[in-house]
């Protein structure tokens, strides 16, 4: 990393909608601070694994239930193109297939992980990994360093700033330009007190990916 930057790490699983709009913010971040950005794939299921059905789903948790055995198949291609070619794939593929899921609205999860692999130039066969257990390991490592950093009790996006890790920011629209650039700094002077744990309010709207 150069002298005078900032690195910023960003987990990510393609399904999470947080996690998406969080990682546009980081893009739009690197258009206006000197930022060394960088992705690592983790798990939503495997963070929510044990816990009770969030409140949304309690009245459908067959649902919830269907949405985190889902998401296991793009992260597992994720983890799969990182062991190919290393996490610095990540961040295109992981564009590619969120475009596709989040903005574009695309529900057919096999059709997605092609259409993303062939758009970074990287093996269809990697789409395979979806049904294999091969790099659960690898999955279950970076999210266990993630949920390391920030502790047990927490959900997603989680991001780390300049070293100070965090849950959130949980944001329901990126900001761009000079905004995003704000929010930036505002997060890495809060992360820069280390008696600071929490800081929280209730979510106020609903993701949006425009």
């Amino acid at each position: 990393m150069s002298e005078g930057r900032i690195r910023a790490d960003v987990w990510v699983d393609p399904m999470d909608p947080w996690s998406w709009v969080a990682s546009r913010w980081l893009l739009e971040v690197e258009q206006v601070r000197a930022v060394d950005l960088r992705f690592h794939v983790m798990s939503v299921a495997l963070v929510n694994a044990g816990r009770d059905i969030p409140e949304q789903y309690r009245d459908a948790p067959e649902a919830y239930l269907e949405r985190m055995s889902r998401s296991w198949g793009p992260v597992r291609v994720a983890a799969a193109a990182v062991a190919h070619a290393g996490e610095k794939v990540l961040g295109d593929l992981y564009t590619a297939m969120g475009t596709r899921i989040h903005v574009k609205g695309e529900s057919d999860l096999d059709t997605v992980v092609a259409d993303a692999l062939d758009e970074v130039g990287l093996p269809r066969e990697l789409a395979a990994a979806a049904v294999s257990d091969e790099h659960d390991e690898l999955v279950a490592a970076s999210t266990r360093a993630a949920m390391d950093a920030v502790g047990l009790q927490i959900g997603t996006p989680i991001v780390r700033l300049a070293g100070a890790a965090f849950f959130g920011p949980v944001i329901s629209k990126a900001p761009r330009g000079e905004d995003a650039g704000t929010l930036f700094d505002a997060l890495v002077t809060l992360g820069g007190y280390a008696h600071l744990s929490e800081v929280k309010r209730a979510r106020i709207s609903e993701p949006d990916f425009s």
